[in-house]
């Protein structure tokens, strides 16, 4: 962001660095203690010893459907409801718009006791959809926020021409809609796959099968009445969140480009 702006003076570049170093600390300390917590002991065991747990390589394969369904279901609702409420005529779009802003500010936790009355009546308790739904359904409103934006940014112009040579609702979706949307669709998969793989809480309490736990759940095997490996815990909080940070970091380009064009009108 900083990129667009020329410092010349010495003192405005010191000020700036050091604001942005000031705004780095509280997130480079923990990971940094976390790390060297890890290490404590037997160093690099701590990591064999969290992956030498039974089913650990079927804890990350469930974090991995989950997070990719959520993916789906959100990448298909949120173009789909961005460019209806951005491009198409639709009687009272907006108050469904700011109908649907309303669920940002419904926590997590308070749904919990409907969601749990709804997956066990439509007997979803203990599989993966009564943890992937929710988990979708939360992300939707924030990343239809911004993927409206970023789709009032195209012009209308591709659009008429794409109806004027005969292209229906659908096919500008897909022919216009889709390929422009690339950066925002990044940022989109990426806050998803965050949110889904270190989603703690639903899983929690829903997935009560050994065969339908979650990488976020590892820490919990090192945890317990009469034990508390604080070493583990953390190797294995590190292990959790290695793939977010690949994917983060990797993406990291793209991520940015998005989430600057959805939050900029």
């Amino acid at each position: 962001m900083f990129e667009l702006f020329e410092f010349r003076s010495t003192l405005s570049r010191v000020f700036v660095q050091t604001m942005l170093t000031l705004m780095v600390l509280p997130f480079v300390v923990p990971l940094f203690a976390m790390v060297q917590g890890s290490l404590r002991g037997q160093g690099f065991g701590n990591y064999k010893t969290v992956l030498s747990v039974p089913g650990v390589a079927l804890f990350f394969r469930n974090s991995a459907f989950i997070a990719l369904c959520a993916i789906a279901i959100v990448y298909v609702a949120t173009m789909m409801a961005a460019f209806g409420f951005s491009k198409l005529r639709i009687r009272g779009k907006e108050v469904f718009f700011w109908m649907m802003m309303v669920a940002l500010t419904l926590p997590e936790v308070v749904l919990l006791s409907p969601l749990f009355a709804m997956a066990a009546k439509f007997g979803m308790y203990n599989t993966f959809w009564a943890v992937i739904i929710p988990i979708a359904a939360l992300q939707v409103p924030f990343t239809v926020l911004l993927t409206r934006t970023y789709v009032d940014g195209i012009p209308d112009e591709l659009f008429e021409a794409a109806r004027i040579d005969g292209a229906g609702t659908l096919r500008m979706f897909w022919n216009v809609l889709v390929p422009l949307s690339r950066p925002m669709a990044v940022a989109v998969v990426v806050l998803v796959l965050i949110n889904a793989w270190n989603s703690y809480l639903l899983p929690l309490v829903f997935l009560i099968d050994p065969n339908y736990q979650v990488v976020t759940l590892l820490p919990q095997y090192f945890q317990g009445q009469y034990r508390n490996d604080q070493t583990k815990v953390l190797a294995g909080a590190l292990l959790s969140a290695l793939p977010t940070i690949v994917a983060y970091v990797s993406l990291q380009r793209y991520f940015e480009r998005g989430m600057a064009a959805g939050a900029l009108k």
